[in-house]
């Protein structure tokens, strides 16, 4: 058996700490990562995400605990994981006076990288035929396409994104998704972390919530809804002057049946249709604060 068929986890956190002078950033966080697994690390900004994101990747050693990444210690050998692994970080760092291609070709040169295609790279994160152009020229949402298609040029086996859709067009955004579903089909382990709780929902097997340096909740979205969600009965009624005005009655308790038998014998209703809470409703009962801030 190779030493990669024996490897059921992907990543492994154990007790990690690190602290910013006097300012705790992670306090004790655990958790496990699955080969092939999309795990969305969710949380506000300055919860912790991009430090234990620095650590996993061997960017900075945890100042308590133990980071494992492919079955080998980060701190101890942090060249041999960051030879296998991707990194899209929220805030770009590419060559601007050198152009898409100059800046794949000079990555995979520090990688030994030799048979990659590059034009072939950028047409998968949606900049077909801007290979030759300088990255100055670029927008926001091109620049955060460039740095996908960079963290790809390894064929990670780990791809970690940090807010890799941040402030994009809905067209860059989904095209960054789309590199991320096909990354997972081919195998790779994903660990993204966002403040897109939509996103995270659309993309993730498990989520994780951290607020201030702390894991509150970790499992698949689906059974943290079950766990703290509750559906409801979102319905438009019209009113004698023709104004829409909005009911809501809550699902799965023993009033509902009453509750909607009354909303159709009493209202004039126009749209009626079932909604589920979202990670964000969920994230906020949580911990009492919302995502943004």
């Amino acid at each position: 058996m190779t030493h990669d068929a024996i490897i059921a986890d992907a990543i492994i956190a154990d007790n990690l700490s690190y602290s910013y002078n006097d300012h705790l950033a992670v306090d004790g966080i655990s958790f496990k990562v699955a080969e092939g697994e999309i795990m969305g690390f969710l949380g506000p900004n300055g919860a912790g995400k991009s430090t234990t994101i620095k650590m996993l990747t061997g960017q900075i050693r945890p100042r308590g605990g133990r980071v494992t990444v492919l079955g080998t210690d980060v701190s101890a050998h942090p060249k041999r994981v960051q030879a296998e692994i991707g990194i899209c970080f929220e805030f770009t760092n590419l060559y601007e006076q050198m152009s898409a291609i100059e800046n794949l070709k000079l990555f995979a040169a520090l990688f030994g990288v030799r048979d990659f295609d590059p034009v072939a790279l950028l047409d998968r994160v949606g900049l077909p035929g801007r290979g030759k152009d300088k990255v100055a020229s670029y927008s926001k949402g091109m620049k955060q396409r460039l740095m996908v298609a960079r963290a790809l040029v390894n064929r990670p086996k780990i791809l970690f994104l940090d807010e890799p859709t941040e402030g994009l067009d809905p067209v860059s955004a989904e095209a960054i998704r789309d590199v991320i579903r096909e990354e997972r089909a081919r195998g790779a382990t994903i660990f993204l972390t966002t403040h897109d709780m939509h996103e995270a929902d659309k993309l993730s097997n498990r989520v994780a919530f951290i607020n201030q340096g702390h894991i509150v909740a970790l499992d698949t979205p689906h059974n943290l809804k079950q766990q703290y969600g509750q559906r409801r009965l979102r319905a438009e009624v019209s009113q004698a002057d023709g104004r829409l005005e909005e009911r809501e009655i809550a699902l799965d308790t023993p009033e509902t049946a009453h509750a909607v038998e009354q909303l159709f014998a009493q209202e004039k209703v126009v749209t009626v249709h079932s909604e589920e809470a979202s990670l964000e409703d969920i994230f906020i009962q949580i911990t009492g604060r919302g995502l943004v801030g």
